[in-house]
């Protein structure tokens, strides 16, 4: 697996670099410190991930994915920063980012990229828990268009909002196992692989 590090601290790039070759599947092709050293060595090396840092002068992690997404919209792009900022994780949703963690979660880095190499999406558990409320007012969005009924549809939000097969077979007065069918029969439609992938397609599609 190539993976490209874009970092505008060159002690975190170099550490990023020796955190992720301690695993013997991944190689980092090479490093960035700025957005525009980000477009053109994304463009040059075509890594199968690109990891890269939110906040950098002159152009942002961000406007750099929104470059790169508009030309390469299978781009595998992975946020990771020291800031959960409400705005930022918002705007990587809506561009279609992979993931977005937080840095200090450094167990979590490989196991993340690897994810996201697989074509998954990857939100840390903090991001995850502070995407409904931050786009409280999204559920006008018509969930028909893709083929999903009106109870799959109030069942999608449901699992946005991170409730169990149980607390929605609660609120809905449905049994456990109906609410499982149900969802089963959504990530078909939607061709997802789990609830996580649910939520984030609920949230990217609002």
């Amino acid at each position: 697996m190539r993976v490209l590090v874009v970092d505008d601290d060159r002690l975190v790039s170099s550490s990023l670099k020796t955190i992720l070759e301690a695993d013997g599947e991944i190689q980092v092709v090479g490093a960035g410190s700025s957005g525009k050293e980000a477009v053109a060595l994304y463009e040059s090396l075509h890594p199968d991930v690109l990891l890269m840092d939110i906040r950098m002068d002159g152009m942002t992690g961000i406007e750099v994915a929104e470059i790169l997404l508009k030309d390469n919209p299978a781009a595998k792009i992975l946020f990771l920063t020291t800031f959960s900022d409400d705005e930022y994780i918002v705007r990587a949703l809506q561009i279609g980012a992979k993931g977005y963690i937080l840095k200090q979660n450094f167990e979590s880095i490989v196991p993340s990229v690897k994810t996201v190499f697989l074509g998954q999406s990857v939100f840390g558990d903090e991001i995850i828990t502070r995407i409904p409320p931050l786009l409280s007012e999204s559920g006008k969005c018509d969930f028909g268009r893709f083929g999903l009924s009106d109870k799959e549809i109030e069942i999608l939000s449901q699992v946005a909002d991170g409730l169990s097969n149980r607390e929605i077979a609660e609120k809905l007065f449905l049994s456990e196992g109906t609410v499982r069918n149900y969802i089963s029969v959504i990530l078909e439609k939607l061709k997802l692989r789990d609830r996580t992938q649910l939520a984030i397609f609920y949230y990217r599609n609002s």
